[in-house]
This record gives C-alpha cells, structure tokens and sequence, in this order.
C-alpha cells in the first residue's frame, strides 16, 4: 500500500504510475475524499477546543456559585458533544473509504522498469542454452504423458473438474523429484524451508495484494477462508505485524505448496496440458531486506531460479517487464521463461519480483534498524521454480524418438532411474 502521505505530496507521480500500468484507480474521488477528511478533522477539533474551554469556565462558575449559568453552559456542550459524535462517525466512514481506495492503488514501479504497454515491450535480458532441434516428431507433453501412462488429463476432469489433471507411476514421482531438487537445491544456498497452511484468511491476502483486487482468481470456502494461490501469500505474512531486527536480514524463505487459482479471466488461455491449472505445484522463494539491499537480493533471487534451470539443462530466457504488464504488488520484475517445443516459444516459469516497502505497508512488516528506528522492510517473491510447467519441459525438451525420456542428471538420484 502506498503511504497516504506519500501520495498527498506525489499526487502526479502516482498518476502517471497509473496510467503507465493501465490501471484504473479513482485519485479524483481521493482527493475529495480526503479533502473533506481535512475539514472534518479541522471542524471537529475547533469543537474539541471549545468543549475543553467552556468545561473550565463551568469549573469557574461552579466555584462563583453560579449554578444556573454553568448548567446552560452544560446543555450547550451536550449538544456540542453530538455534533463532535457527528463528525467522528462521519470520519470513519471517510477513512474507510479513503482505505478501499488505497488498496486498490498498485505499486509505484522502480526506475529500472521500463515503460511500455504489453508484453511486447518486455525487453529481453539474457539467454542461456540452445534449443534441441528434433530429428523425428516430437510431441507435446499433453499428448507424450499419457501415452506413457503418467499424466492422465480425463481423469483429473471426472475427479474434480476441467484444467485439473491426475500424476501416476513415474508421473507421480517426477513431481515428488522435481519438489524435492528444487526445495533441496534452495536450502543448501542458504534459504529457510517452511511447511505452510494451504488456506489463509482475508487480512493475509490483503497483506500481499490479492485482495481486494483479484478476488474472482481466488478459490474461496464456506467459511471465508481461500486456497492459497501461491506460497508467497503465507511465507510473507509469517512476519505480518512484527517489527524484524534488522542485524537479522535478510531473511531468506522457501516452501512447496499446493496452489489454487480460479483464474476467471483466463478461458482459453493455454488451457492445453500442465501450462495452466487451476491446481499446480510451485516452490516459492520469499525475503525480506533492507530497503539498500533489496535490488541486490532480487539479482541473487533470479539468479537462484535460474540456477534450477541450468542444473535441469533446460534453455531459457529471462526478461524484465515493463509497467504494462508487471504485477500488482511489484516495483520491479524478472520473469524467467522456459523453452517448450510444443509451443516453438519460450514459456513463463517463474516471475521474480521486488516489492519495495508495498507490502510490508499492507502487512505492517517492520524491522529496527542500528540507531534503533523503525522502518519498513522490503519484501521479495519469485518462483523456484513452478512444478508443472517444469515437468512440461522435461517431458518435451527430454523425448526420446521410441517415446521414452530421459530423466535430467540431476534428478536420477530422486528418480531411481534413467529414463521413463
């Protein structure tokens, strides 16, 4: 959440942020509102101030013996009392909704973010590896799974419901290998393992920005709690409402989770196979710094992410998104983008991201610094990568020309096994 005060003062910058993220926020309907928030401040406290002196001049004609004038007096503050009621109930109804529209303002992009209006503006940063060139017809994953009987698409519809999917035999203990590595390979870099709740409530998911915005990509009980729809949401609010020592950071998380989305808006969007599921698998990478380390600790983040990449032998390329397209919460973000020969294209693995001090404002995360002031920390979140589509890329990127695939080297240990 941006500082209101911050925006008061900036008022043009988070406008042209705005228009920059094609984002629709009402800052005309802020400005009155918090104009009239000035005044009503302004009013009440002129009748706080003669509430306070007229009860001494009651004092003073209670001591002259002036009982009849200090009761009229009396009678004249009952009725400045209400009207003190008035205004304060007329100011929490205008913080409200003061508030309804700070949560709906995005993040102020990072100078680093380049401007532009899609993800055709996303300029590319880097390539690793080189495409395999077939000499037979390769297949897609959607198709090669279950042929060979580990992946089964029909089943996961008559189980639960379309975009859901059912692993077995070697499919089921490729995810497990896959969860493992990744997991395996952070924590030996130095991250904190968690093992997390896959259902939160609405304040933890106001903390990191998904609501109130993205309510309808969200899977929601009875009862009001919601399927996570990534490990960011509880690794980052492990911390919500602390203040943090500072000597500590940065402070370095992963977890594996179960994630959920709805996602509404997405009919028809590569719908096909493991890319797009409204369950999938995600090791998420989360941290918390300072804000003068925060750039750094994304580069090392993205780095990580693409280290799992480079471990698997699967070609990638990362790019940097420009404010068109970058998310909610982020200032800043890398996306990391899988070759999948399915598609003739590289393919979205992992989004790494800095948050600045956005969430931590949401989520009231603190930390003491070495002149023992409180300050808000930055909070960071990539993928580590996304389970599914980095099954996807081994089916397609290790097939053999009988149908078979060979496991990545890196994977054997957990496999049992060369080749599926």
């Amino acid at each position: 959440m941006i500082d209101i005060r911050f925006l008061r003062e900036n008022l043009e910058q988070v406008k042209t942020c705005c228009e920059n993220r094609h984002a629709e926020v009402d800052l005309e309907g802020f400005e009155a509102l918090d104009e009239r928030r000035r005044a009503l401040i302004k009013e009440a406290e002129a009748l706080k101030a003669e509430r306070n002196a007229t009860s001494k001049q009651i004092g003073t004609m209670m001591q002259e013996g002036r009982a009849q004038d200090a009761e009229a007096a009396k009678e004249q503050m009952r009725g400045v009392g209400d009207e003190i009621a008035e205004l304060d109930a007329e100011l929490a109804e205008v913080d409200g909704q003061l508030d309804d529209i700070l949560l709906t303002i995005p993040n102020l992009t990072a100078e680093a973010t380049p401007v532009g209006d899609d993800e055709n503006d996303n300029p590319e940063i880097r390539r690793w590896g080189t495409p395999r060139s077939f000499d037979f017809d390769f297949k897609a994953h959607w198709d090669l799974g279950p042929e060979r009987g580990i992946i089964d698409f029909e089943r996961g519809v008559k189980l639960a419901h379309s975009r859901f999917s059912v692993l077995g035999g070697a499919g089921a203990r490729l995810e497990r290998a896959i969860i493992n590595f990744m997991v395996d390979t952070h924590t030996a870099n130095g991250a904190k393992e968690w093992w997390l709740p896959a259902l939160v409530n609405a304040k933890t998911l106001t903390g990191t920005g998904q609501l109130p915005k993205f309510e309808e990509d969200l899977f929601r009980t009875t009862d009001g709690l919601y399927l996570i729809p990534t490990a960011e949401v509880p690794l980052t609010n492990l911390h919500a409402e602390e203040v943090l020592d500072g000597e500590d950071l940065p402070l370095r998380y992963c977890a594996y989770t179960p994630c959920f989305r709805e996602e509404a808006g997405s009919a028809g969007r590569d719908t096909r196979g493991l890319i797009r599921a409204h369950q999938f698998d995600k090791v998420e990478m989360v941290r918390f710094a300072k804000p003068e380390e925060s750039d750094d600790e994304l580069e090392s983040m993205t780095q990580a992410a693409e280290g799992i990449l480079q471990k698997l032998e699967l070609p990638y390329r990362t790019i940097i998104l420009c404010t068109g397209d970058i998310g909610f919460s982020a200032r800043q973000t890398y996306d990391i983008e899988v070759w999948l020969p399915s598609y003739d294209n590289y393919k979205e693995i992992s989004s790494v991201s800095n948050c600045g001090d956005f969430q931590a404002h949401r989520a009231n995360i603190k930390y003491k610094d070495a002149d023992g002031k409180k300050r808000y920390v930055h909070t960071l979140n990539g993928s580590g990568l996304a389970v599914g589509r980095t099954m996807a890329a081994i089916i397609e990127n290790y097939q053999n020309a009988d149908g078979s695939i060979t496991v990545p080297e890196v994977l054997r240990p957990y496999m049992g096994c060369d080749v599926i």
